[in-house]
């Protein structure tokens, strides 16, 4: 049976550790001057080095040559995932008084420390207060914080680093070599990033494509880790950035059908959305983005993590179409005749303010109520048209804002609006005095006219219905434009 390379290849001095000079320069100076620690702490992730260097380091106290298959009475190592219990501990407390059998120091290597229970971690404590001469021990884990304070301050502590990704590169590139694997630097590029900072998980993902007889590519190594290409990920988020829907519904598609899984697609998203951040080049509102990079954290703890990923890339995709579509002239709210009166003639300002401008950047403040619409003072003229430019104003400020409260149903009375919403999330994001006060000061700016606003959570074919607000056509054209642009044309009945 062959030898796994990550054994084959494992350090056998301090000489020839890789990535953690920090620590390997303190103990040969440390072994040098003669001046040895009765008890010792690695704490890092896993596969950088903790087990290696704990058993060249016992090694190396007694002077006893290395080799990873060599055994000696006077090392002994515990894995305190299998010993945890206090009658294990208490048993090791009763063998240390014992001297070595022929080594100087007799040396115990504790892996996984910190899953020793409190009683254990009770009875080690008393003979790490007051060990023999003879005895030092190394205590190795990936959990420091799940140490008792008691236990860290009676060790030296070494702090292991993850791997840098150019190291990691450069020490498969090395073993490559030797074991005469053709790998291009993509796709070792590829290994060290997924190794994520470990050296023995890269190591074992190089092991694994080994047995490839020709060169070993980029696309080997993302169909062996079931991941998405950067080309995919980038056209998904293209498709998002640009608000087509029907686009990056079919790209996500795409990838599913590839069985590649909705974890490893979140997370390659998050790893793109952390790139454009650090270069400065983020393809969405930097709010959108925040959001959609913390939902997808949710993605794989999700018990339908398939089609949560669906929903926010589509609820994000559709946050970026424009609301109303391009119109030769902006809608003007006029409020209706008055019975027996004649409309006051509007303003000189006022019809200047109607005429077309020029599309503004983005992410502007909102604008005075005469550069949207005229002032309109009648309760009667706060309808949908007024409730669409609302929408318009929030989406160009509060982009994360508008996707929820274009999810409300509005109902109009008088000087109060009251915003009925299908899910208690969304009524409560809205009813949020903040969020309430945003609202109202846009409507107030947009109509002339102050209003108070109620939200409410109203299940479908529960309270009142919305009848009375029936949509106009302006609202019913915005309405199919939105569906037909997330699922497509079809005959709407």
């Amino acid at each position: 049976m062959g030898q796994a390379l990550y054994r084959k290849y494992r350090s056998k001095s301090l000489a020839e550790i890789v990535g953690q000079e920090h620590i390997t320069t303190t103990l040969n100076q440390a072994l040098k001057s003669g001046k040895i620690s009765h008890a010792y702490l690695f704490t890092g992730p896993r596969g950088v080095g903790k087990t290696s260097i704990a058993r060249i380091l016992a090694h190396e106290i007694n002077g006893i040559p290395y080799d990873d298959d060599s055994v000696h009475m006077d090392i002994i190592e515990i894995d305190a995932a299998s010993n945890r219990r206090i009658d294990e501990i208490r048993e090791l407390r009763d063998k240390v008084a014992v001297a070595p059998t022929s080594a100087k120091y007799k040396v115990y290597i504790i892996d996984e420390v910190h899953m020793l229970t409190k009683e254990a971690f009770n009875a080690l404590l008393k003979t790490l207060e007051e060990p023999p001469a003879h005895v030092v021990f190394i205590l190795a884990t990936t959990d420091a914080h799940k140490l008792p304070e008691t236990i860290v301050s009676r060790t030296q502590r070494f702090t292991f680093k993850p791997g840098a990704q150019q190291v990691v590169i450069d020490h498969l590139r090395m073993i490559a070599g030797k074991e005469d694997i053709k790998i291009s630097d993509e796709a070792l590029a590829l290994l060290a990033q997924h190794g994520d900072g470990s050296f023995r998980d890269s190591v074992g993902l190089l092991d694994q494509l080994s047995n490839k007889s020709h060169s070993v590519e980029t696309a080997d190594v993302e169909t062996m880790l079931g991941v998405p290409s950067d080309t995919a990920i980038t056209d998904l988020l293209t498709a998002i950035a640009q608000g087509d829907s029907a686009t990056s519904a079919q790209n996500l598609n795409a990838l599913y059908e590839q069985g590649l899984q909705a974890a490893a697609i979140a997370k390659a998203l998050a790893k793109q959305f952390r790139q454009q951040i650090i270069t400065n080049t983020l393809s969405l509102a930097p709010e959108l983005a925040f959001s959609l990079l913390t939902q997808l954290l949710d993605v794989p703890a999700s018990h339908d993590p398939e089609r949560l990923l669906e929903i926010q890339l589509l609820a994000t995709t559709n946050s970026v179409v424009p609301l109303i579509a391009a119109q030769p002239a902006p809608v003007v709210a006029t409020a209706p005749k008055a019975a027996g009166k004649t409309p006051a003639k509007p303003a000189p300002a006022e019809v200047e303010a109607a005429k077309p401008t020029k599309p503004e950047p983005k992410h502007v403040a909102v604008a005075p109520a005469a550069a949207v619409a005229a002032p309109v003072k009648a309760a009667s003229a706060f309808d949908d048209t007024i409730w669409l430019q609302v929408l318009t104003a929030l989406k160009q400020q509060y982009n994360t804002l508008y996707g929820v409260i274009r999810m409300a149903k509005p109902i109009f009375s008088g000087n109060e609006l009251e915003l009925a919403f299908n899910f208690a999330f969304h009524q409560k994001r809205i009813n949020d005095p903040k969020n309430k006060k945003i609202v109202a000061d846009i409507i107030e700016g947009l109509s002339g006219q102050k209003v108070v606003i109620t939200c409410i959570t109203q299940k479908d074919g529960e309270g009142p219905q919305v009848a009375a607000a029936a949509p106009t056509p302006a609202v019913a054209a915005h309405d199919v434009a939105a569906i037909s642009n997330i699922f497509g044309g079809g005959e709407i009945l």
